[in-house]
C-alpha cells in the first residue's frame, strides 16, 4: 500500500470526521470525564465511530486502535490508530489548536500519519520520507542552535510528573521562545517550519503514531524522552537533526 493510493481514503476519513467535529464546535456541549480524568465529548465519540465504520467497510481485514472505543484486531498486519480529537481541552475551550490524528501501521510500525485540523482546514500527511500540508511539501526549518529555537510543549506541569523539571526548565530558559502551543498543533507547527522543538513527556499510542511519520517525512528527528525509538516509547522529543542530540543531552544529563 502506497501513500498516493491511500490518499483519497485518508482525506475521506479527515473530511467525514471534520463534518461531525465542526457541528459541535463552540456549542456548549456536555463534557464528560474519563477514568483518567481527561475530558471527552460526543464529538470525540461520533467522529471516531464514523472513521471506524469507514475503515471497516473499506478494509475489513485491518485492525483499529482508537482512543475512545479501544482495539479491534490489533495484531493484524495493517492497523489504524485514531485520535478523533487530539486536544479535547482546547476543543471544549473554543480554541483552534486541536486536530484529528490518523495513523496506519504495518507490522506495528507507523508508515503513514495524518494531522487534520477541522476548523483551520489544514491537512498534513507524512510517510517517513516526505510530508505535505494541503498538497504542498513541507520541511522543518534550519535551526543550528538551541539559543535560536522555538520550544513547544503541551502542558508545562506534565514535565515534572514524568521527568526532571529542573532540566527541562534549563532548556526552556536557553531557547529563544517557549510556548504551550501543544497537542498535535505543536507537531504541525514543527513540521511546517514554524517551530523547532516539540516535547511531550507522556504519550499514548493514539497520540504518537501519527506524528512519527510526519516529523520524519519533514526531515526531523523524533525519539522518546531518552533518545530511543518513539514507537516503543511513551514520550516524544522532536526537532531538527542539528540540535536533537543537544536537546536530549540537556533533558537527561
Amino acid at each position: 500500500m502506497k501513500t498516493k493510493e491511500l490518499l483519497p481514503f485518508l482525506k475521506l476519513l479527515a473530511n467525514e470526521s471534520s463534518v461531525i467535529i465542526r457541528r459541535y464546535f463552540r456549542t456548549g456541549l456536555l463534557i464528560e470525564n474519563k477514568k483518567d480524568n481527561t475530558p471527552v465529548t460526543i464529538a470525540d465519540k461520533k467522529a471516531e465511530e464514523k472513521m471506524r465504520v469507514l475503515i471497516q467497510k473499506e478494509f475489513p481485514d485491518h485492525g483499529i486502535i482508537g482512543e475512545e472505543f479501544g482495539s479491534e484486531n490489533p495484531e493484524a498486519e495493517f492497523v489504524w490508530v485514531l485520535d478523533p480529537i487530539d486536544g479535547t481541552k482546547s476543543f471544549v475551550s473554543g480554541a483552534l489548536s486541536f486536530g484529528t490524528l490518523i495513523a496506519l501501521l504495518k507490522n506495528k510500525k507507523p508508515f503513514i500519519g495524518v494531522i487534520n485540523h477541522p476548523i483551520l482546514n489544514e491537512f498534513l500527511i507524512g510517510d517517513n520520507n516526505s510530508a505535505w500540508l494541503n498538497d504542498n511539501l513541507v520541511r522543518l526549518r534550519d535551526c543550528s542552535s538551541i539559543y535560536e529555537a522555538v520550544l513547544l510543549t503541551t502542558d508545562h506541569f506534565n514535565i515534572g510528573e514524568y521527568h526532571d523539571q529542573t532540566k527541562f526548565d534549563k532548556l526552556a530558559r536557553q531557547v529563544k521562545l517557549y510556548r504551550n502551543w501543544g497537542d498535535c498543533y505543536g507537531y504541525y507547527l514543527l513540521a511546517s517550519g514554524y517551530a523547532d522543538i516539540m516535547i511531550d513527556p507522556i504519550m499514548s499510542i493514539w497520540d504518537s503514531m501519527a506524528v512519527i511519520p510526519i516529523i520524519k517525512g519533514a526531515g526531523g528527528e523524533i525519539t522518546d524522552y531518552k533518545g530511543n525509538d518513539p514507537v516503543t516509547g511513551n514520550s516524544i522529543v522532536a526537532c531538527n537533526k542539528l540540535i536533537h542530540s543537544d536537546v536530549i543531552k540537556l533533558l537527561n544529563d
